[in-house]
C-alpha cells in the first residue's frame, strides 16, 4: 500500500511537471510570436516605402493567445489610434485648398468678403491644433500605459508591455511633425491676415486680368508686406 501510495505521488509530481514545464514552453511561444511580430511591424513602419494596407492588416489581426492577446492587442490599439491622428494631420497639411487662398482664382471666386475661405482657415487652424495635441499625447509613456492598465493583467504582463513593446519612448521624441503644423498654422494665419484686409478695404482694390490694383498705396504695402512674409 505504501509502495503504491509513494508510486501514486510521483505520478502527480511527474504531471504537474510535465504541466508547468508546457506552460512555460508555451509561454515562451507566445511571447516570442508577440515580440517577432511587433518587430515586424516596426519594420514596415520604418520602410522607405510605407504600405498602409499591410501595416493596416497587422494591425488588425492577433496573432498571439491568453494574455499575451491582451498585451499585443493594447499596444496595436494604441498604434492604430496614433496612426489614424498622423493620418489627419497629413490629410489636413496636404490640402490643396492651402496653397490657392491667395491665388487670383480664389480672390475671383470668393472675394471680396472671402468667407468661405476664412471658415476653411478657422476650421483648418482648429483641426491642426486639436491633432497637434493629441500627437504630442501619444508620444508620451503615460498615453501608451492606458492602453494596458484596465486589461487585469499581474506585473509581469504589464512590465513585458512597457519595457519591451513601448520601450523607451523619450528616446524617440521627435518635434518635426509639430513643427509642420506650426509652420502651416502660420502659413494659415497670415492668409487670414491678407484676406481680412482685402475684405475690410474693397474698395481700394480690383482685379485687372491676373493682377490686382490698388487705389489706396498704404493698403497696398501692407498686402505686399504680408505676402512677402509668407516662406
Amino acid at each position: 500500500m505504501k509502495k503504491k501510495i509513494i508510486i501514486g505521488v510521483l505520478i502527480i509530481i511527474v504531471l504537474i511537471v510535465g504541466i508547468l514545464g508546457y506552460t512555460v514552453i508555451s509561454d515562451l511561444i507566445q511571447e516570442d510570436k508577440l515580440k517577432t511580430e511587433l518587430t515586424e511591424l516596426n519594420d514596415l513602419t520604418n520602410a522607405e516605402k510605407i504600405n498602409m494596407d499591410e501595416i493596416n492588416n497587422r494591425l488588425a489581426r492577433i496573432v498571439t493567445t491568453g494574455d499575451y492577446a491582451k498585451v499585443e492587442k493594447a499596444f496595436k490599439t494604441y498604434l492604430s489610434d496614433n496612426f489614424d491622428n498622423s493620418i489627419e494631420i497629413t490629410n489636413l497639411i496636404n490640402d490643396d485648398r492651402i496653397t490657392t487662398l491667395l491665388t487670383f482664382d480664389n480672390y475671383k471666386t470668393d472675394g471680396k468678403e472671402f468667407n468661405e475661405s476664412k471658415i476653411f482657415i478657422k476650421e483648418t487652424k482648429e483641426k491642426l491644433e486639436e491633432c497637434k495635441n493629441k500627437y504630442s499625447e501619444f508620444m508620451t509613456k503615460d498615453k501608451a500605459m492606458s492602453y494596458i492598465d484596465d486589461k487585469g493583467l499581474d506585473s509581469y504582463y504589464i512590465d513585458l508591455y512597457e519595457k519591451d513593446v513601448v520601450g523607451d519612448m523619450d528616446s524617440i521624441k521627435d518635434t518635426t511633425v509639430e513643427d509642420s503644423i506650426d509652420e502651416i498654422i502660420s502659413l494659415l494665419n497670415i492668409s487670414e491676415e491678407i484676406l481680412n484686409l482685402l475684405s475690410n478695404n474693397q474698395d481700394t482694390w480690383n482685379l485687372v486680368g491676373d493682377n490686382i490694383l490698388f487705389s489706396n498705396d498704404s493698403i497696398r504695402g501692407q498686402y505686399d508686406n504680408l505676402v512677402n512674409s509668407i516662406g
